[in-house]
C-alpha cells in the first residue's frame, strides 16, 4: 500500500496526490469496518451456540414399558392445547418399531366436548433411543425427548432441543407434590423457564 502511494507522488502531485490518499484512507477504514462487522457477528454466532445447553436425556427406554397411556400433569403454553384440559396421549407400539400417538382433550368452555390428533414417532438413532420424533401433519415433524423416566414409567418429564416445549406426564391423573416438584427441578437444569407452567385439569369424566 506504501509503494502506491510514493508511485502516486510522482505522477500526480500536489492537490491530486492528497484525494488520492484521502480515498485510499477511506476505503481501509470502510473495509477494516467491515472485517471487525463481521468478526463481531461471528463471535456472537459462536457464543450463542456455546451457551445454548441442550437438555440431557434419560440413557435407556424400553418402548414396550413406555406404550400405553399417559396423562398430562402440567406443560408449559403451547398454541395446540391452549384451549384443552383433561388431556392425555396413548402410544401404540408397532412390529416396525413406529409408534401410533393419539392426544385426546377436552374443551375448558364445554368440558363434554373433546378433540382428538393422531400421529406417528419414531426414534431416528438407534443410540439415542430417547430422543424420539413425533408428526402429526406431513412433512413437519417434532422433537420429543424424554429427559426423565421413572424406573418403573409412572411418570416422565419430555421436552425438546429448543426449551420451549415442556410436559410432565404421568400413568395416573393425579402426582403427588414432591414428584412434581423434583421433575420442575429437572427441567430448570435442563434450561427451561417454568413459571408459566400450566397445571393440568384432569377432572373430566
Amino acid at each position: 500500500m506504501l509503494f502506491n502511494i510514493l508511485n502516486l507522488s510522482k505522477t500526480h502531485p500536489g492537490k491530486e496526490v492528497i484525494e488520492q490518499i484521502t480515498v485510499l484512507t477511506v476505503s481501509m477504514k470502510i473495509s477494516d469496518l467491515i472485517k471487525t462487522i463481521l468478526t463481531f457477528i461471528a463471535i456472537m454466532i459462536f457464543s450463542s451456540a456455546q451457551s445454548q445447553k441442550l437438555p440431557s436425556v434419560a440413557s435407556t427406554v424400553d418402548l414396550n414399558r413406555y406404550k400405553g397411556l399417559w396423562y398430562e400433569i402440567a406443560r408449559l403454553p403451547n398454541f395446540f392445547e391452549r384451549k384443552l384440559k383433561c388431556t392425555s396421549a396413548t402410544y401404540t407400539l408397532h412390529d416396525d418399531g413406529k409408534i401410533t400417538v393419539l392426544n385426546k382433550g377436552n374443551y375448558l368452555t364445554d368440558p363434554k366436548k373433546s378433540t382428538s390428533s393422531k400421529g406417528v414417532a419414531w426414534i431416528p438413532d438407534k443410540n439415542s433411543p430417547a430422543k424420539l420424533k413425533v408428526q402429526f401433519f406431513w412433512p413437519f415433524s417434532g422433537d420429543y425427548w424424554i429427559m426423565e423416566l421413572d424406573k418403573e414409567y409412572r411418570y416422565v418429564l419430555v421436552g425438546d432441543p429448543s426449551a420451549k416445549y415442556l410436559w410432565i406426564l404421568a400413568r395416573e391423573k393425579k402426582m403427588d407434590e414432591s414428584t412434581y416438584r423434583m421433575l420442575l427441578r429437572k427441567a430448570i437444569d435442563n434450561g427451561y423457564d417454568v413459571k408459566s407452567i400450566i397445571r393440568v385439569e384432569q377432572d373430566c369424566n
